[in-house]
């Protein structure tokens, strides 16, 4: 065996052993939980402040519970929200961000949105003096980004699947956002990983994920795919930079009685997270973000913003890996077990 083969079976080896700990883990903060970069108990007040809240849209469970929490936030220590949700049109998205600047708010928090469709208003706002700030978009004219370690969460999950199917075979990649910055960082930390493991390979071309229709899409995408490759252990899993597309991939392998292909996914939806703890289905794992916590994070650091507080350039807010041996522990840590 020659120098370069021995270190890349050490790497190899040294992955799966700590993927073994990524199954039990607190996704992508078990080593910086102790940063400054991570959410503070502190909170400030908003009494008398008008703040934007501007949503990509609020069909998927994450979105949603973001959009009301940040609403509520604001509502709680005594400011005024001003809160509008794009329904997943780009048009809409940028027309509500031109009325929100234009209607001159003390702050604005944009939460998701494809980078080159928001970040020019983004920084129309801030030359307009307004301050900006983010729930998963990395924007350099955002103040402060509040959001989940997605190096952690991508490169956890990453080594959860290796793991599972045990360092070879082919794997299903949806990746139609990688212009959604947290979507591409947990893509880039699967490619990351899997480089390491020459018998697992990315099938090709990958697929792409929609909006709307998004469980359907990856039934009937993922239907086409299982008539490509029939044969049992022609495909070993499915990885979704979030968790709709791992629903609908789900789905068509219990249809299809195709149950040994194992699906992955980010978000924590609770239909996803109830697949995960049925010990017959497919879904094998699903990292959990805090969507709640991240709208409250935001709008907490807009308080101490605006008190004159000088915020981290990112806050992090804890995430979950749910796997089939701990699902239930993390659906009860997170209030909807």
């Amino acid at each position: 065996m020659s120098k370069n083969e021995e270190r890349g079976l050490f790497a190899r080896r040294e992955i799966l052993k700590w993927s073994a700990v990524a199954g039990v883990a607190v996704a992508g903060t078990t080593i910086l939980s102790g940063t400054s970069a991570f959410a503070s108990a502190a909170e400030g007040s908003l009494k008398g402040k008008r703040i934007g809240i501007s949503t990509a849209g609020t069909d998927h469970f994450f979105d949603l519970q973001a959009y009301n929490a940040q609403i509520e936030e604001v509502k709680r220590l005594g400011g005024e929200p001003i809160a509008v949700d794009a329904g997943r049109n780009d048009g809409k998205l940028v027309s509500q961000l031109q009325t929100l600047i234009a209607q001159k708010p003390d702050a604005i928090v944009q939460l998701l949105g494809t980078l080159t469709v928001i970040d020019p208003w983004l920084k129309k706002a801030r030359d307009a003096g307004i301050p900006v700030l983010t729930i998963d978009v990395g924007s350099t004219h955002s103040l402060n980004n509040s959001t989940s370690d997605n190096w952690g969460i991508g490169k956890d999950l990453a080594l959860q699947l290796v793991s599972d199917i045990g360092g070879e075979g082919n794997i299903v990649v949806f990746n139609g956002f990688y212009g959604v910055t947290p979507c591409a960082i947990r893509y880039d930390q699967l490619v990351n990983v899997v480089k390491y493991f020459p018998k697992v390979k990315i099938l090709q071309p990958e697929l792409r994920d929609v909006i709307p229709n998004t469980v359907q899409d990856a039934f009937t995408q993922i239907t086409a795919i299982l008539n490509k490759y029939p044969e049992k252990g022609s495909i070993k899993a499915i990885w979704s930079a979030w968790d709709i597309p791992q629903l609908g991939a789900t789905q068509a392998l219990a249809a299809a009685g195709r149950t040994e292909i194992r699906t992955y996914g980010v978000d924590g939806s609770p239909e996803v997270l109830q697949l995960v703890a049925d010990p017959a289905s497919p879904a094998a794992a699903d990292v959990a973000q805090q969507p709640g916590e991240l709208g409250r994070t935001a709008i907490g650091n807009v308080a101490r913003l605006l008190a004159g507080e000088t915020l981290p350039r990112e806050t992090y807010v804890p995430a979950l890996l749910a796997n089939k041996a701990n699902v239930n522990d993390v659906t009860k840590k997170l209030g909807i077990g």
